[in-house]
C-alpha cells in the first residue's frame, strides 16, 4: 500500500479486532454514561471540522427505533487513492484514534469523560452506517460492532459535503438512557459548532 503520513489513524490498518474487543470488554470505561458519550464522540469530529472552517452545523436526530443519526456539514472523512488507483478511506471506525485512545491525558468531552475516538462508537453499536460526502466522491459503509460488513458503496453526489453517522447503541453492553434528549439539549456545545437536537426516539427497546 502507498505510504502516507499518519495523523489521526494508521492508514495501513483496516480492522483492529483486538482494539474493538477491548472496547466492548470495558464498555463502562470507554463509554461511561452509555449512549450520551457515544453521541459526544461523534459530535467531537463535527466540532473539529467547525473549528478548522470557522463555522459548522451538526444535527443529532433521535429516531423511533432507538438509533441515533449525527450529520454535519464538514469536509467529510479523508479518502485517498492508492498507487493501484483504489480508493482508500481513513479507517476511523475500526482502528484507534492515535491522538486520544492511548493518550495519558486525552481531552474531556461535554459529559466530563475522556475523548477516545469514534471507534468507541462503532465497537459499542449493534450496527453503524457511515455516509461520507467529499468533493472527490461520496460513499457509504456499514459496520456491525465495529467490523465493516460491506465495502465502500458509492452514493450519488448531491453537491454537499459532510459526514453522517447513524448507529444503534448496543444495549447488551450499555445501559439505556431514556432521558438522552434532555441531556443533549442542556449541554454547552463547543463554538463555533451549532448543534440541533431533534426527535424523541427511545433508547430502550
Amino acid at each position: 500500500m502507498t505510504r502516507w503520513r499518519n495523523t489521526t489513524h494508521d492508514w495501513a490498518a483496516v480492522t483492529d479486532v483486538e482494539h474493538l474487543a477491548t472496547i466492548r470488554e470495558r464498555a463502562d470505561h470507554y463509554a461511561p454514561g452509555g449512549a450520551l458519550h457515544l453521541v459526544l464522540e461523534v459530535v467531537a469530529y463535527a466540532a473539529d471540522e467547525a473549528a478548522d472552517a470557522g463555522a459548522g452545523r451538526c444535527r443529532v436526530a433521535l429516531q423511533s427505533d432507538g438509533s441515533v443519526c449525527v450529520s454535519d456539514d464538514g469536509r467529510g472523512t479523508d479518502t485517498r487513492r492508492s498507487e493501484a488507483g483504489v480508493t482508500i478511506k481513513k479507517p476511523v471506525m475500526s482502528t484507534r484514534d492515535l491522538r486520544f485512545f492511548d493518550a495519558p491525558s486525552p481531552p474531556d468531552l461535554a459529559d466530563g469523560h475522556p475523548r477516545r475516538g469514534i471507534s468507541v462508537v462503532a465497537a459499542l453499536s449493534t450496527w453503524l452506517v457511515h455516509t461520507n460526502r467529499r468533493r472527490d466522491g461520496s460513499w457509504t459503509q456499514r459496520y456491525e460492532r465495529g467490523v465493516p460488513v460491506t465495502d465502500l458503496v458509492p452514493v450519488e453526489d448531491d453537491g454537499s459535503t459532510g459526514t453522517t453517522v447513524e448507529f444503534l447503541p448496543d444495549l447488551a453492553v450499555l445501559i439505556s438512557d431514556p432521558a438522552l434528549r434532555e441531556r443533549l439539549e442542556v449541554l454547552a456545545w463547543p463554538p463555533p459548532l451549532v448543534v440541533d437536537v431533534t426527535g424523541d426516539g427511545p433508547l430502550a427497546t
